[in-house]
């Protein structure tokens, strides 16, 4: 199987699709996947351009509505993680994973699916301590401090990935797992990011979330972006055990590292997206203790069983392991129409989304806003023993395109 790899892709659909294209032309070769590694931003209309955090001057519709609309199809199937810069109201219609548009498909906050033959996992969002240990309690439309904290990884998903035991082929995160450039070269990567350094030393770079996943899960692939460079290391986990090679890849722009091909042994194809049946079996257990306000989940206790994956196998055999097709929520941004005002406000059920909760015989919890935005202004308590105030958790800089026009600007 020959998949594509590719950092952040920042809305630029058309140009990463035409760049796989010629390559394939060139090569005389096929690309049987495209795997992205965040900043996806998947823009339907005007709304979701206002619940994407990015800088005024970044703010474009770009090209994913054209494939949401089905004015392009996707010419490669396409799994995608969100990152620190999307369109939040349309990736927490999916929390769970789902088509994004046709062979389009969000991985979810968290997620594992099959594809054919090779396990996938992923995480979205970046590492961030004062928000790691709350809740899911964000909801659109989002205040100018949600809009950031939304994407903040939770203890939560990180704690259901923690679960699978069954071994995964490849990982996805947006944020690079903390140390990981001991195993590189990372004196040649100062060279050309300095700024880098000093985190390095702290071993503050990165995400503690995804360190542990990575020494926990182990796969022989691990892909990210964020950072907006290449970068390639390898991780032995302990004498004579697995090796996780491991490659950080560039945004979307001329002249930058931001694609690779990656050829990994599998089964022929074709190949489809598939549910996985641990997953869904960990989903359905920890669903119960989804933690939906600022209160962190209840996490011990919660313990998956064979009765569960039992349980989930039974209904996969009835209903199938194949997510049902895409379904469009929303309208999408028409260019030949002026701007819409006030029309697509609050909170989408996504037809997939409830699928799935109801394949597991699952509550949905997703527009649940009364009781999140009655805990989102309340006073917040100490976690773990970090204080956290509403006040100081919009302040943190996670923005790399901010630090780069710094940079920039000192030369």
């Amino acid at each position: 199987m020959k998949i594509a790899v590719e950092g952040c892709m920042h809305g630029d659909l058309d140009n990463v699709y035409a760049t796989l294209l010629h390559l394939e032309k060139v090569e005389n070769t096929k690309i049987d996947l495209l795997i992205c590694c965040g900043d996806f931003q998947a823009v339907r209309n005007e709304r979701d351009l206002e619940s994407l955090n990015v800088k005024p001057k970044y703010k474009s519709m770009n090209s994913f509505w054209k494939y949401y609309s089905g004015i392009e199809v996707a010419p490669f199937p396409t799994i995608f993680i969100g990152g620190n810069h999307e369109a939040s109201n349309y990736l927490w219609e999916l929390y769970y994973g789902g088509w994004a548009a046709p062979n389009i498909y969000f991985l979810g906050f968290a997620g594992v699916i099959k594809f054919g033959n090779i396990r996938i996992g992923g995480l979205s969002g970046i590492y961030n301590a004062r928000h790691y240990h709350l809740g899911h309690y964000e909801r659109p439309p989002y205040n100018e401090r949600d809009i950031r904290s939304v994407y903040h990884v939770r203890e939560y998903d990180v704690c259901k990935l923690k679960q699978v035991k069954e071994p995964i082929d490849i990982f996805i995160s947006h944020d690079w797992p903390v140390g990981i450039t001991d195993y590189g070269n990372w004196r040649e990567l100062v060279r050309f990011k300095p700024y880098f350094e000093q985190e390095i030393q702290s071993k503050t770079l990165g995400s503690k979330a995804a360190e542990e996943l990575l020494n926990k899960l182990k796969p022989p692939y691990w892909f990210s972006a964020h950072l907006h460079c290449k970068f390639a290391a390898a991780v032995q986990h302990g004498e004579g055990g697995p090796v996780t090679k491991f490659l950080a890849l560039d945004k979307c722009l001329p002249g930058r590292k931001f694609l690779q091909i990656v050829e990994i042994k599998s089964e022929p194809g074709p190949y489809e997206i598939h549910y996985d049946e641990e997953w869904l079996a960990i989903t359905r257990k920890f669903n119960s203790v989804f933690p939906i306000t600022r209160k962190p989940a209840q996490l011990w206790g919660v313990q998956l069983d064979t009765e569960d994956r039992q349980w989930v196998s039974s209904k996969l055999e009835e209903k199938g392991t194949k997510p049902p097709c895409f379904v469009p929520t929303v309208p999408s941004y028409n260019p030949s129409q002026p701007i819409s005002n006030g029309s697509f406000l609050g909170h989408f059920r996504n037809p997939q989304t409830e699928y799935l909760l109801q394949l597991l015989g699952l509550p949905y919890l997703l527009d649940n806003a009364l009781e999140a935005r009655d805990m989102t202004h309340s006073p917040m308590p100490s976690i773990r023993g970090e204080t956290t105030t509403e006040e100081d958790s919009g302040e943190d800089v996670d923005d790399v395109d901010e630090i780069e026009e710094v940079e920039d600007a000192d030369v």
